[in-house]
């Protein structure tokens, strides 16, 4: 199997290396990730000027790794070019949660989305990071009970996965789409001018069974995804109730 490995956090990730780590258990793994950190990059990709890559001046015993001057897609796009199109694309592990409203902004879901397009599959991982660096010895095992599951697994071909700081289990979940207060927060920087920062909140909590709920009750969250956002409901009503002659 041949897997390319990449992140949003950038090619000095401690995460990046974890997960390479684990998936050489599985495969022939080459990592591809952008040399300066692009979370909440969502699915940009580089249109108004050339991408270039080099070799990472971090050592990965045993892969090949390169850093690119582009977005989490790029490095997809660009990976998937030099590499002759790898099995599977992993994406993280992500240092912060990816959870419900957060997938629409997602650079570490990105990648494993443009991993789809190109008729691969995409699998993203994240955990929460706060001031302590994650325990990614911890997490390990969890991490390579997720990948195994899902590579032997031909149907689910873009999956988001989320694991607690201390994972107790796994869980199967849907998406949260519970609203979320996305607010300004403005401040001063040190030279006394005025920034923004963008917060999120959720406002109400998890439903049993999401992906949220999973991370929150110490489950390793595995969320099957799709590209096509149809709303199949609403086309129903409305070819209905609005017919085109």
């Amino acid at each position: 199997m041949k897997i390319l490995v990449t992140n949003d956090d950038g090619i000095y990730s401690p995460g990046l290396a974890a997960l390479a780590k684990i998936a050489s258990r599985f495969g022939e793994v080459k990592i591809v990730a952008p040399d300066v950190e692009q979370s909440s990059m969502g699915h940009a990709i580089t249109a108004s000027r050339p991408l270039s890559y080099k070799k990472s001046p971090i050592v990965f015993e045993g892969i090949d790794a390169y850093k690119v001057n582009g977005t989490p897609a790029d490095c997809v796009a660009l990976g998937q070019h030099l590499w002759d199109k790898p099995d599977v694309v992993l994406s993280g592990i992500n240092m912060g949660p990816n959870l419900g409203n957060a997938m629409w902004h997602s650079g570490t879901l990105a990648a494993a989305k443009q991993a789809v397009l190109f008729g691969m599959k995409g699998i993203a991982l994240s955990t929460p990071a706060g001031d302590i660096e994650p325990d990614f010895e911890l997490l390990d095992p969890f991490v390579e009970k997720a990948l195994a599951l899902l590579f032997k697994n031909p149907h689910l071909n873009l999956v988001n996965v989320n694991f607690p700081t201390k994972p107790t289990g796994v869980r199967w979940t849907r998406q949260s789409v519970r609203l979320y207060d996305n607010r300004i927060e403005p401040g001063l920087d040190p030279m006394g001018r005025k920034h923004y920062w963008f917060i999120n909140i959720p406002l109400e909590p998890a439903e049993e069974g999401t992906d949220r709920w999973a991370v929150e009750n110490g489950f390793v969250s595995i969320t099957p995804l799709r590209l096509d956002l149809t709303n199949e409901a609403e086309l129903v009503k409305a070819q209905l109730a609005y017919p085109i002659v």
